[in-house]
C-alpha cells in the first residue's frame, strides 16, 4: 500500500520520523550523563532537544496520520497504525510534560521530568516496533510493485517497471534479479503481488 503523501518520490512520514527520534532519544541519554557526572550542560542541551523533538514530532504526527487515513478498514495494518499512532502521542504528551517541567530551570530538570522523557522513551521503542511492523510486515508504504531492482523514484517510472529485464548490477553470487523474481517462494517482501 502506498503512501498518499510523498516527497520525491518517498513517503514524508518515515522522513520526519528520524529527527523526533534522534531527539527524544539524545536528550534522555545527556539526562542520564547529568545524573552521572553532574555536569548541567548536558541537561540544559537536553532542555532544547526536548522541545524540537516535540516539535518535530507534531510535524511527523500529521503525515502518520495523513497515511493513516489512507489503509483499509477493518485490517491489521489500521489496528496496528492506531496503536502506533496512538502509543506516540503519548510519547509526544511524556516529552511535553517533561519540556514544561525543565522550564523553570533548564539546568537543573526535577526528577519527575527526566522520568517522564524516560518512560517516553522506553514507550517510543515499542511505537517504533510497530512502525516497522507496519511496512516491513504489512507493506504500509511500499510501492506497488517494489523489487530489488525497481527504478529510481526520481525516474518518474513505477516501482514494478522492468520486471522482465535483468542487469549485470542486480547479479549478485550467480543469483540476479530475473532469478528472484522468477522464484515461486517469497525471496523478499512484496513477491506475492508480482506473482499473481
Amino acid at each position: 500500500m502506498e503512501s498518499g503523501v510523498k516527497l520525491a518520490g518517498h513517503p514524508v512520514h518515515p522522513m520526519l520520523v528520524v529527527f523526533p527520534l534522534g531527539l527524544l532519544g539524545t536528550a534522555v541519554i545527556f539526562d542520564i550523563i547529568y545524573l552521572v557526572f553532574g555536569n548541567t550542560h548536558w541537561t540544559l542541551a537536553a532542555y532544547y532537544m526536548v522541545g524540537a523533538g516535540v516539535l518535530g514530532g507534531i510535524a511527523a504526527a500529521v503525515f502518520g496520520w495523513l497515511d493513516w487515513l489512507g489503509i483499509p478498514a477493518g485490517t491489521r495494518a489500521k489496528r496496528v497504525g492506531l496503536w502506533h499512532g496512538v502509543g506516540n502521542g503519548v510519547v509526544l504528551a511524556l516529552f511535553a510534560l517533561s519540556w514544561v517541567l525543565r522550564r523553570e530551570n533548564p539546568e537543573l530538570p526535577p526528577t519527575g521530568a527526566i522520568v517522564a522523557a524516560l518512560i517516553g522513551l522506553v514507550l517510543a521503542v515499542v511505537t517504533s516496533w510497530l512502525g516497522g511492523e507496519l511496512v516491513n510486515r504489512l507493506g504500509v508504504g511500499v510501492d506497488v510493485g517494489a523489487h530489488l531492482d525497481a527504478p529510481s523514484s526520481l525516474s518518474g517510472r513505477p516501482a514494478g517497471a522492468g520486471l522482465g529485464a535483468s542487469s549485470q548490477a542486480g547479479r549478485n553470487n550467480g543469483y540476479n534479479g530475473a532469478d528472484r523474481r522468477a522464484a515461486q517462494t517469497a525471496a523478499y517482501a512484496g513477491a506475492e503481488r508480482r506473482l499473481s
